[in-house]
């Protein structure tokens, strides 16, 4: 109620205040929720998810606008240039935050000093599948096969993604090879699986179970350090002796670094009662996300261990996006 209160009257009073304040009162003026990624992609329908949650808890429109285009980092800038007066806010992933300075030369933000972190909204399992060319059935055996030197290939959602260095990861470890064969989005790549065009992928839950339970992919392990909520059936890579690959894919919610630090809590406050809704749960679930929903602080360990995990991972394999 508190936080809620907080938002209504911060909007009420910069509506008053003339310059770049609101020409009308808080319910009135729409709040833009900037996604740096396509329609239809999982950090779309989180926000769309929790998004229409806030409109409703705080009588308030939260318009989803897609922002696509350089690994997420056009999207994400915009939200970092935008006025730090709560009318806009994002929801961004690892990429975006801080593993795509890995691999440009030159950012057009910088995290630490022009985004400031809310929360991390929800945690979603990435599966590593493979499709009807291969008969593996566990992860250990498709490490064997890495290591026979068979000619295997791995679709990604695009170089550099956390589908991509997870991956790579794993071969590494596996002592094998594979050939990468990037594609634009998680759409693309679970195409090629489906097709046989190419081997195998670890990709967002949402992207491959449907394909999965309609039999034309085999699921085979979550990269994940426990089992995810969402997949309780499905073992760790970890359980299949590929204990150093995390690759389960978090998305949070962003503002620029110049918004109030009330509004701030106030906003994250109104993100975890949302995340704590059992319909809201039961939504998110059916997309095989797990709700988080923490501090900006545990946002901000959280992705400087991404960077430094990928780190790596980038560097051992030389990739870059420029």
């Amino acid at each position: 109620m508190k936080s809620r209160l907080l938002l209504s009257l911060f909007f009420t009073c910069i509506s008053i205040t003339g310059g770049h304040a609101y020409s009308q009162e808080w319910p009135k003026v729409p709040v833009k929720v900037l996604v740096p990624f396509d329609a239809g992609s999982t950090p779309d329908l989180a926000a769309r998810v929790i998004g229409d949650r806030l409109a409703s808890r705080l009588h308030q429109a939260f318009v989803v606008e897609n922002r696509s285009g350089a690994a997420g980092n056009i999207g994400t800038d915009m939200v970092a240039k935008a006025e730090g007066d709560g009318r806009t806010i994002g929801v961004s992933i690892a990429g975006p935050l801080g593993v795509n300075a890995l691999l440009f030369r030159k950012m057009p933000y910088d995290t630490s000093r022009d985004i400031g972190l809310v929360s991390i909204a929800v945690s979603q399992p990435s599966v590593l599948v493979v499709g009807s060319r291969l008969s593996t059935t566990d992860a250990k055996q498709l490490s064997a096969l890495m290591r026979d030197k068979s000619k295997l290939s791995f679709a990604s959602i695009g170089a550099g993604s956390i589908s991509h260095l997870a991956m790579a990861a794993l071969v590494a470890q596996a002592g094998g090879d594979a050939v990468h064969v990037p594609y634009r989005g998680s759409g693309g790549a679970v195409t090629a699986l489906l097709s046989g065009e190419v081997d195998m992928a670890l990709l967002p839950a949402a992207a491959v179970m449907p394909h999965v339970k309609a039999g034309k992919l085999r699921a085979l392990a979550v990269a994940s350090p426990s089992r995810s909520p969402s997949l309780p059936d499905l073992p760790t890579l970890a359980e299949s002796g590929l204990p150093d690959i995390k690759g389960d894919a978090w998305i949070g919610f962003i503002v620029p670094a110049k918004t109030p630090a009330a509004i701030v809590d106030a906003l994250r406050d109104q993100i975890v009662q949302v995340l704590a809704e059992p319909a809201v749960k039961d939504k998110l679930r059916m997309q095989y996300m797990d709700p988080v929903g923490n501090s900006p602080e545990e946002f901000r360990r959280l992705l400087a261990a991404d960077v430094a995990r990928w780190k790596h991972v980038v560097e051992r394999n030389k990739i870059t996006l420029d």
